[in-house]
């Protein structure tokens, strides 16, 4: 609806078609150049001269001036239309509108096939495909035609511009000239585009790929967790079932035992009942002779049969239940590891990780279990030796050289630090920062320094975490080249990863700043 509108206001009075060359009359109605061309010199006899719209009256020729706005208007309308090259009339068909084939720049015309024969006479001119906006096509200083290219300011020039203008005396070239030459530059930038756009194509498709290949694995892991806890619940379910048949066997046997004395004393409870009802009837007799004829047995009171009380053949023996749970714990305990080996799950069993006294430097204190230590302002006046830092470092006395290997380090009493792996060739003697695990290519570290991130090779990767990090984990797999720290809260937080190819022994390192320690927790 809003294109109609608009292709309703575009449209000459007089020809009812779109503007063509627009031009304004001084009351302020627009018309096609020609079209009103044609009616002032219908009014030529008359000396009369009226508006074709509003009648206004002037006795004088009014003078026509260009309507370049309207103009614009009109080509870009034309440009959103699909058939925008047969909406560009020839200027001189008056009495039907024409499809025009070329447009002239200096006379601001358009033609048709037939018109454009007569006007090639004019050999200087410039005619270009067909158009109705002429204004972008001349100098804004000089109104002439744009012919030249000039290099030094990258702008479109007339002659007057080159010879006399602002860009006097500068190599110029001929629009057809440098447009071929920016279109070989625009060609090359174009192939250099392609090849990025198909490198960008395949980056999305191994970022795809790598999304497709990732919930592929979540899957995988998402059933290999299921399957891990539901052999857990099995052998949880046996051994529940295993100590409660134990609870069950034990009240079955205690029953049976309860059963056997409550028999013997009811027994026991109906012979003295007899008992009494024979002695009631004694003491009834008044004679002497016959009561002392009676034989009324032992009349002492006392229980023929003594029976037992209960002891602790006839009690829950909990002990027994204990001993069955723990056995049980213990089992499934052992049981975990190769039930986490079935499933495909790799082992992290911690490393016994111990610090190397012989490699601390003399600013630190090692605690008596070897797993703590602890910044020092006083020397502790070691001997010197090949293996000890003179910077604040202390190696593990273990070395990897293969396998997998996982310890934790509590870090809560240091506001900076810096953990990690450094092989054995790691410059010891030297005070600078070349001996700082992270700042060299033979080690890889953790830090907070001030700020939190992973280093190697003196590089740093700023990291984020949600909370402050007061517990470590670190992974080591030194066939796949892998080094993992984890942030132990809950839940457990990966921080980073580092990638390398191991070449020598690794050490668990650490490096201890003023008023901080450390510990390797058990």
């Amino acid at each position: 609806m809003a294109s109609a509108d608009l292709r309703d206001e575009l449209d000459c009075s007089i020809c009812l078609s779109l503007y063509t060359d627009p031009v304004s009359l001084r009351c302020g109605h627009n018309f096609c150049r020609s079209c009103i061309v044609s009616a002032l010199d219908a009014q030529e006899a008359a000396r009369v001269y009226s508006c074709p719209d509003c009648r206004e009256k002037s006795p004088q020729r009014p003078a026509l001036e260009k309507n370049r706005k309207l103009a614009n208007i009109v080509e870009r309308f034309l440009s959103s239309q699909p058939d925008r090259g047969s909406r560009i009339f020839c200027t001189y068909c008056i009495k039907s509108p024409v499809p025009a084939v070329k447009s002239c720049l200096q006379c601001e015309t358009s033609m048709c096939q037939e018109h454009l024969g007569a006007h090639n006479k004019a050999v200087d001119h410039s005619i270009i495909e067909p158009t109705v906006s002429f204004e972008g096509r001349k100098c804004s200083t000089h109104h002439e035609v744009l012919k030249y290219y000039c290099p030094v300011d990258g702008a479109c020039i007339c002659v007057s511009c080159w010879v006399a203008g602002d860009h006097k005396g500068h190599d110029v070239q001929l629009l057809t000239v440098a447009c071929e030459k920016e279109k070989e530059k625009a060609k090359t930038v174009l192939e250099e585009l392609k090849s990025e756009r198909e490198e960008a194509g395949r980056r999305v498709q191994n970022l795809k790929d790598h999304e497709i290949k990732q919930r592929e694995t979540s899957a995988a892991l998402t059933e290999k967790v299921s399957g891990l806890f539901t052999d857990l619940r099995e052998k949880l379910d046996g051994l529940e079932k295993r100590i409660q048949d134990e609870i069950t066997r034990q009240q079955d046997q205690v029953s049976l035992s309860v059963s056997h004395l409550v028999r013997q004393e009811e027994l026991h409870k109906d012979e003295l009942t007899k008992k009494i009802t024979q002695l009631e009837g004694l003491c009834k007799i008044s004679d002497p002779l016959p009561f002392l004829q009676e034989d009324c047995g032992d009349i002492s009171g006392r229980s023929c049969d003594v029976i037992s009380e209960v002891g602790d053949a006839q009690c829950l023996d909990e002990d027994v239940v204990s001993l069955l749970l723990h056995g049980g714990l213990l089992h499934f305990a052992d049981s975990l590891i190769d039930m986490k080996i079935k499933r495909k799950f790799s082992v992290m069993e911690k490393s016994d990780i111990l610090l190397d006294i012989d490699t601390a430097d003399n600013n630190i204190i090692i605690s008596e279990d070897l797993r703590s230590a602890s910044y020092t302002a006083t020397s502790q006046n070691r001997p010197d030796g090949p293996k000890r830092f003179t910077s604040c470092h202390v190696f593990s006395s273990r070395s990897f050289s293969s396998g997998r290997h996982y310890w934790e380090v509590d870090v809560s009493q240091a506001e900076k630090w810096l953990i990690g792996v450094a092989g054995e060739s790691l410059e010891r003697k030297v005070a600078g920062n070349e001996s700082f695990i992270g700042y060299n290519n033979k080690s890889w570290a953790l830090t907070v320094n001030p700020g939190f991130g992973a280093r190697h090779n003196n590089v740093f990767q700023h990291l984020v975490s949600d909370s402050p990090v007061r517990a470590v984990g670190i992974y080591l797999d030194y066939e796949a080249g892998r080094l993992s720290f984890y942030q132990l809260c809950d839940p457990i937080r990966h921080l980073h990863t580092f990638t390398a190819s191991f070449t020598e022994p690794l050490y668990a390192a650490f490096y201890l700043f003023a008023d901080s320690s450390i510990r390797i927790m058990k």
